[in-house]
């Protein structure tokens, strides 16, 4: 079973506090590349939703921040619907198709639509999501807000492919500090292209 919302603590443990400040600041640091390493993400990214979607597919995008990967240009290169998060500020996301239209500031400072309708998981076919950096088994090391985490631990959403986008230097081989509610992630896209994780496989 998928964790649920109520899983969510207020105030995470002292010590996983500490690591996960201490991953970020590390990360942080690795994840300034040069522009090319940029350039070459998004190529791999955009390719990546040329393979595995359609035309008609709706992709979730992410409005990038500092030293993330840009891949807002994707839509006007492809003709997939595209989709942007909307934070409130609390620690809830959504996601509402952008179509061109003006975008305002959300709860957390962040351009997102501000008019229509919620999209649902199932009118979503993937996300592309940000990240400091991501384990083997798909674990993300995110900025602690939880809006990802709290988003995926609906069994709905948790059910949408999901993508990180990063540099490779930040995929990490040995595991990430790992809470009770987090979903891990399909896999990966750097500039060495797509990586997925390995899930074990039944006996």
């Amino acid at each position: 079973m998928h964790p649920s919302h109520s899983l969510l603590p207020e105030t995470p443990k002292a010590e996983n506090m500490r690591d996960k400040a201490s991953l970020r600041r590390h990360y942080r640091q690795l994840r300034r590349t040069t522009p090319a390493i940029h350039e070459a993400i998004y190529g791999a990214a955009l390719s990546f939703v040329r393979r595995t979607t359609t035309e008609t597919s709706v992709v979730g995008l992410y409005w990038p921040l500092a030293n993330e990967v840009d891949l807002r240009p994707l839509r006007t290169q492809l003709p997939n619907p595209m989709a942007l998060p909307q934070a409130d500020g609390k620690g809830c996301l959504q996601y509402k198709r952008w179509s061109g239209q003006d975008l305002e500031a959300d709860g957390c400072g962040i351009p997102a639509p501000s008019n229509g309708s919620n999209l649902q998981a199932d009118e979503i076919s993937l996300l592309l999501v940000p990240a400091l950096a991501v384990d083997s088994s798909g674990v993300r090391l995110g900025y602690g807000g939880g809006y990802y985490d709290r988003l995926r631990a609906d069994p709905l959403w948790a059910d949408v492919p999901a993508w990180v986008v990063l540099p490779s230097n930040c995929v990490r081989s040995s595991p990430l500090p790992r809470d009770a509610w987090d979903v891990p992630f399909n896999g990966w896209i750097t500039e060495q292209g797509s990586g997925q994780v390995l899930r074990p496989s039944a006996s």
